[in-house]
């Protein structure tokens, strides 16, 4: 296996275990549960909490590359921006936390936090361990509006993971880069997919809570978030030579050949796949799945159906 812990996962088989418990996760055994209520709170908020791998990224054992493979991993026009999102992510995650009084969602967030920022050290050990040069990162500001900036991030997650997903597991087909560099990063992936799954109950949860006239407010601000979201990737789009639309261009770039439509029909089963471990009860994110599911009619292509269909956004 690819990340190996000191202390905490002293064998590969305390690994496996580790990644094994972060795939599936079943809250205490009842019926359905309200949005909205603690009991809701508390099932997305164990889930997190219950399923963390502590695998270590700065003795993650990389594999050696050919020089073919290393021109691969070297060329791919994400390292930068990987970089710098997960930075931003782990700080914005961690200042929203700080205004959060409920101890057991401040923990759970912090939790989220902690992960963003560890996906950081992976991608930073990563260009180290192959000689990947970087621009240099900017400063890291601290976000002023922290409610903001955890939407943005939660749901920017939420579009990049759907993608990330499909793109992973062509990676993985094509065999573009040895088993062993694909299996570092199953962990992250895996993080990704936690990380999505307790954003979206949190925003449902708390829409709930709300103030009756902050709802709308708030609703406003989901709906700005999504809008600066599509203008965001408009404007990446534009930078060709910059790859930064590699989200819907990657498998080209790993030698796949897959048009949309499969990507999408790939997107969909590795989004359901990944997320099919976890209690039921959890809502799962739907708009990337639906927009993909359209796409997929338009185009009169078969659309996977999904096990688990429900929650939103």
């Amino acid at each position: 296996m690819g990340a190996r812990g000191a202390g905490a996962l002293p064998d590969a088989a305390a690994e496996i275990k580790a990644e094994r418990a972060a795939r599936a996760w079943q809250g205490p055994p009842g019926g359905p549960i309200a949005i909205g209520s603690e009991a809701h709170k508390a099932l997305f908020c164990r889930m997190l909490l219950d399923t963390f791998n502590p695998y270590k990224p700065a003795i993650i054992d990389w594999p050696a590359l050919s020089e073919a493979e290393r021109a691969r991993l070297v060329g791919l026009p994400i390292w930068d921006i990987a970089v710098a999102t997960e930075g931003k992510a782990g700080l914005r995650v961690h200042t929203y936390g700080q205004t959060v009084g409920d101890p057991l969602l401040a923990e759970a967030i912090r939790l989220n936090a902690f992960e963003e920022r560890r996906h950081k050290d992976v991608l930073a050990n990563l260009v180290a361990a192959y000689g990947i040069e970087l621009v240099p990162e900017e400063a890291y500001l601290v976000p002023r509006d922290a409610e903001w900036a955890f939407l943005v991030t939660g749901y920017s997650e939420c579009i990049d993971s759907f993608f990330a997903f499909g793109l992973f597991e062509t990676a993985k087909r094509s065999g573009y880069f040895p088993p062993e560099l694909v299996d570092t990063f199953e962990p992250v992936m895996q993080e990704e997919c936690r990380h999505i799954l307790f954003f979206v109950n949190w925003a449902a949860w708390h829409r709930r809570n709300l103030p009756w006239w902050r709802k709308p407010i708030f609703a406003a601000r989901v709906l700005a978030v999504w809008a600066f979201l599509v203008w965001e990737r408009l404007q990446t789009a534009r930078n060709v030579g910059g790859g930064s639309n590699f989200t819907m261009t990657g498998h080209e770039a790993i030698g796949v050949d897959l048009d949309f439509g499969g990507l999408m029909a790939l997107c969909l089963a590795e989004n359901d796949r990944r997320l099919q471990g976890y209690d039921a009860r959890l809502l799962r994110p739907t708009t990337m799945p639906h927009l993909a599911r359209l796409a997929l009619r338009l185009m009169r292509r078969p659309v996977p159906r999904s096990p688990q269909a429900t929650g939103r956004p």
